[in-house]
């Protein structure tokens, strides 16, 4: 070190983890370093140590309390000479008497002085780049000081040399400025050289080397550095122009609002800042050991007007467990260590234009135990403001893949509707499945299984299993568009029903048990879409129709081993079915229709239609202009060799 302060950081847990200095920890005799003692102090001599903990790291800060001004006459606590300290410290960290971790520092720090001379006319004069490398020890960067590793350095003595000799830079930042060129005669590190390498090559000096091509006097230019501070200005007294989609939403403490998502590696990351209007869905495992908070819901949010709204925050707790806990590595008992922590978050930021108008979270809490894992799940959406209403704005005229299909029931009270398929969790049983929208555009199939027993009646078993399935369509229509209003009819599809066909009451009646015909177990969604148009070029897709139907199969219960078992599964399905059509009928065919085979240039060998393509601007294997230069010469050629083979021209020739 050649400063009065000097920081390093110890990794680990500092818990239980005691840090001591200690000065001259060389032998005087042997010059050995003497045997780690952690009886030491945080003071040793004129230097103090001190420790800043931190959660997996603590910084260590070793500083000098002396001064380091020169000695005037009759003066003390000061420096004799300009070379004022030199010593060797060591820093160790210790646990119950034993060495974890130990920093050795050699200490040269010369006086501070202040200049009371003439000041020299005479400039540093700088090699031409052209002829002489600009310099010749890139490793020393520090002026006045040792640079450690870099041997090249002038200003490292002998003794410090020692301390890293084996571990000097190499190449041209070590200090090798000139090294040999792979064109050099006498140079034999070419993996890959030509045969004619011995027979072609350089006789050249070092000193002109082909490196010293890279500096060159050219004109001079600012670099434009990108910055890494964040673009969005949230001071109340600076300008704030809003979001814009993909920005980071911005806290008061002007810092990233964070929200624990996925990599693009899979794993999860603790700190990952919320893009403006980008919703995402993710889920992340973790156990009570390595369980950590994430951003206090206090913290207020930049609104895109340098304004400041609070989180909404409703608390809830979770009573099934069984959906978030994937897998428990011990039994509960007394001594099991418990505690509550956040088992999902679910994010709204209500927006309007480039603004953020309300922000409300829904926590949910529930009791993690050691041994379990825990599946976190997190959720954000971005809805548009809602009017004096109640009813959402949507901006969008037309669908986007990937997006929720909007239902809704006509004619009724609460309009709000919703179109679903299973998502089964556990051991899929439909008792335990959620519920998950349908999105437009993708096409998806999902089920759960239905518990079943021996002595069940096969009427009472088709309305169980129909009820199942109509529960996933909670609407009377769906939205042609994503901006549906409520209040347009025209604005709605109704959805067509075909029931399923009632089944004839003998075929299920009888001395038979444990089966039964035609059971409605999958549920089939069709919807009909069309692109109709496109708005600032994107294509706006329109829902044109929507139809379910059922189909039916034969239940037979399952016996198994020793038919011990007296219930069994019926696996009921839902499968979603998106079909584009044109948004035109096409012209239909009709029964007289002339085939121009004549003209058609891919049916025949010969085409007159491309007998001057080379010269229109549909060919673009050359430049224009170069192919009419082409063409005017072949022109000329023609020509004269037309006018050179007329009789007239021969009898010219001849006079």
């Amino acid at each position: 070190m050649s400063g009065p302060r000097v920081n390093s950081f110890f990794l680990g847990n500092p818990s239980g983890v005691n840090f001591s200095i200690i000065l001259n920890s060389r032998d005087e005799e042997t010059g050995k370093l003497q045997r780690a003692n952690c009886s030491g102090s945080k003071r040793a001599g004129d230097w103090s140590l001190d420790v800043t903990p931190g959660l997996d790291a603590s910084k260590v800060t070793v500083s000098l309390t002396r001064s380091l001004e020169l000695c005037l006459p009759n003066a003390t606590d000061c420096c004799p000479s300009p070379l004022c300290v030199l010593e060797t410290l060591q820093v160790l960290a210790c646990r119950d008497s034993v060495v974890l971790a130990q920093l050795l520092i050699q200490a040269e720090i010369f006086a501070n002085s202040s200049f009371a001379g003439n000041v020299s006319e005479n400039a540093t004069i700088i090699p031409n780049q052209a002829f002489q490398p600009l310099g010749s020890c890139p490793c020393n960067l520090t002026a006045g000081a040792c640079d450690v590793r870099c041997c090249c350095d002038q200003e490292c003595t002998p003794d410090l040399k020692e301390l890293f000799a084996g571990s000097c830079f190499p190449g041209v930042f070590g200090g090798d400025v000139n090294p040999p060129f792979d064109q050099l005669c006498s140079s034999q590190s070419m993996e890959y050289a030509p045969e004619w390498f011995p027979f072609l090559c350089v006789q050249s000096s070092l000193d002109n080397t082909p490196f010293l091509g890279y500096f060159y006097h050219g004109s001079i230019s600012t670099p434009k550095v990108p910055s890494f501070e964040i673009p969005l200005q949230t001071s109340p007294g600076k300008l704030f122009t809003g979001y814009r989609q993909g920005d980071p939403i911005i806290t008061e403490e002007n810092e990233y609002f964070t929200i624990p998502q996925r990599s693009l590696a899979g794993q999860c990351v603790g700190s990952a800042p919320v893009a403006y209007l980008q919703d995402f869905d993710v889920k992340c495992l973790t156990n009570l050991a390595s369980y950590r908070e994430g951003l206090p819901h206090h913290v207020r949010i930049n609104s895109g007007t340098a304004d400041f709204i609070q989180q909404n925050v409703i608390y809830k707790t979770i009573t099934d467990r069984d959906k978030f806990i994937t897998e428990s590595e011990m039994l509960h008992s007394a001594e099991v260590l418990c505690q509550n922590v956040t088992f999902a978050e679910h994010y709204t930021f209500i927006w309007k234009e480039e603004n953020i108008e309300h922000v409300n979270v829904t926590v949910f809490l529930g009791k993690l135990c050691d041994g379990e894992i825990l599946t976190q799940r997190f959720t954000v959406e971005f809805p548009s403001f809602k009017g004096t209403n109640g009813e959402e704005l949507f901006e969008n005229p037309g669908y986007e893949v990937g997006k929720p299909v909007r239902a809704a029931n006509i004619n009724a009270s609460d309009p709000l509707g919703s179109l679903n398929i299973w998502q089964p969790a556990g051991r899929g049983l439909c008792a335990s499945a959620t519920y998950t929208p349908v999105l437009f555009g993708v096409d998806s199939s999902s089920g759960c299984l239905l518990e079943v027993g021996v002595n069940e009646d096969c009427s009472l078993l088709r309305g169980n299993v129909t009820e199942k399935l109509n529960s996933l369509i909670q609407a009377t229509h769906l939205g042609k568009r994503d901006n549906s209003s409520y209040s347009d009819v025209n604005d709605w599809v109704e959805i067509i029903r075909l029931d399923p066909v009632n089944s004839d009451t003998n075929r299920s009646t009888g001395s038979l048990k444990g089966f039964c015909a035609d059971i409605p177990a999958h549920l089939n969604i069709h919807i009909i879409f069309a692109e109709v148009g496109a708005v600032e070029g994107i294509p706006q897709e329109h829902i044109l129709a929507v139809q379910i139907s059922y189909s039916t199969v034969t239940w037979q219960f399952q016996c198994g081993l020793g038919c011990r078992n007296s219930l069994s599964f019926l696996p009921i399905t839902v499968s979603v079915q998106f079909i584009e059509v044109p948004a035109q009928p096409p012209v239909p065919v009709t029964r007289y229709h002339r085939i121009y085979e004549e003209f058609n240039c891919d049916r025949n060998e010969l085409c007159w239609q491309q007998l001057f393509y080379p010269w229109t601007r549909f060919y673009t294997g050359e430049p224009y202009s170069q192919c009419l230069a082409n063409g005017l010469f072949l022109a000329f050629l023609v020509l004269l060799a037309a006018i050179m083979s007329s009789p007239w021209f021969s009898e010219l020739w001849k006079r």
